[in-house]
């Protein structure tokens, strides 16, 4: 299974496209070490040929352009895409609104939560998609689904599972209790290739072990969700903010990681802390923010990610499992 992180940062980008901020600055001065960074997004393939989208940013054209391999083959139709399918982990703007680019009539299969379909639904703009030629399946809250394009079976599932999260901005309801936020608003995925079973030490055929998390957006970090992703081969997790408190501190924003949705990843009660007792072959911080001083190369939060065995996500980040 290959998988492709194609936008590592979260919304807005980085640099974000009115942040003056000092990272924001120090990207497009192009100081040493300073990467720019789509928003968040990635791709992953049982055979290197048809591709499953996990999340579509409205930065997907450039990174399409920026991975070959989900572009149009040499030898292709005049029409036609190795992106098969476009699943999606919520509704936040910076995960479909790239979902508008992928029009012009080339089969594609959407797959989401009820709560995210409805969502698309209820937007009249999606109907660019057109539904006799962009299939939309609904998603369990918790379950495990082999996923398929148009032209079949992709050779990967996915189980999918609730996380704490929050309902996408725009449509947050200020008097309901957590802005309106219902199961089915964030989830959680564990990909897969097919459904291999492999022998054991013991010569006890098992599924196959290799499972890659993708979590982009977390709030919280309890006991059933380090038992899910406990001997995991791969776990991509939300890496907003390193501070809950970091925009207000920077000066760019009043709002928490917290309030947002997101677990910050140092200190008390962050990530770092909260997983580091579940066993992880890799871990890997993605949806990173304009603000995150982790960007920083040197900087203490760096330090700290990658002193505790963590990696920080790059658009094009490669990984082979």
């Amino acid at each position: 299974m290959k998988l492709r992180i194609i936008g590592s940062a979260a919304g807005g980008g980085f640099p974000q496209w009115n942040c003056n901020a000092p990272l924001s600055r120090a990207v497009r001065e192009m100081r040493p070490g300073f990467l720019p960074r789509t928003q968040s997004s990635m791709a992953a393939s049982a055979d290197s040929e048809s591709w499953a989208l996990f999340n579509a940013s409205p930065d997907i054209r450039q990174q399409i352009a920026n991975t070959p391999e989900l572009q149009p083959p040499p030898d292709g139709p005049l029409r036609g895409s190795p992106i098969k399918v476009v699943v999606l982990t919520n509704a936040d703007v910076d995960h479909i609104a790239g979902l508008l680019t992928l029009r012009e009539r080339t089969p594609l299969v959407i797959y989401a939560t009820a709560r995210v379909l409805k969502t698309l639904a209820d937007n009249s703009i999606f109907q660019v998609l057109a539904a006799d030629v962009v299939e939309r399946r609904e998603l369990p809250i918790e379950g495990v689904t082999e996923i398929s394009g148009p032209d079949g079976p992709l050779g990967l599932s996915v189980e999918t599972f609730a996380v704490p999260g929050k309902v996408a901005l725009f449509l947050e309801d200020n008097a309901a209790e957590g802005f309106g936020t219902a199961p089915g608003d964030t989830i959680g995925i564990a990909l897969r290739a097919g459904d291999t079973l492999l022998p054991g030490a013991d010569g006890v055929l098992r599924r196959d072990s290799v499972r890659a998390y993708y979590i982009p957006g977390c709030a919280a970090v309890d006991d059933a969700l380090k038992a899910r992703l406990d001997g995991a081969s791969c776990l991509l997790f939300d890496g907003t903010v390193f501070n809950d408190t970091e925009m207000r501190d920077a000066g760019v924003g009043e709002k928490t990681g917290k309030r947002m949705g997101h677990l910050h990843i140092g200190g008390p009660g962050g990530s770092i802390e909260a997983l580091s007792d579940v066993a992880l072959d890799r871990r890997i911080f993605v949806h990173i923010n304009n603000t995150n001083p982790i960007l920083e190369p040197g900087s203490a939060a760096e330090r700290a990610v990658t002193g505790a065995g963590w990696e920080i996500g790059y658009d094009g980040m490669e990984l082979d499992l």
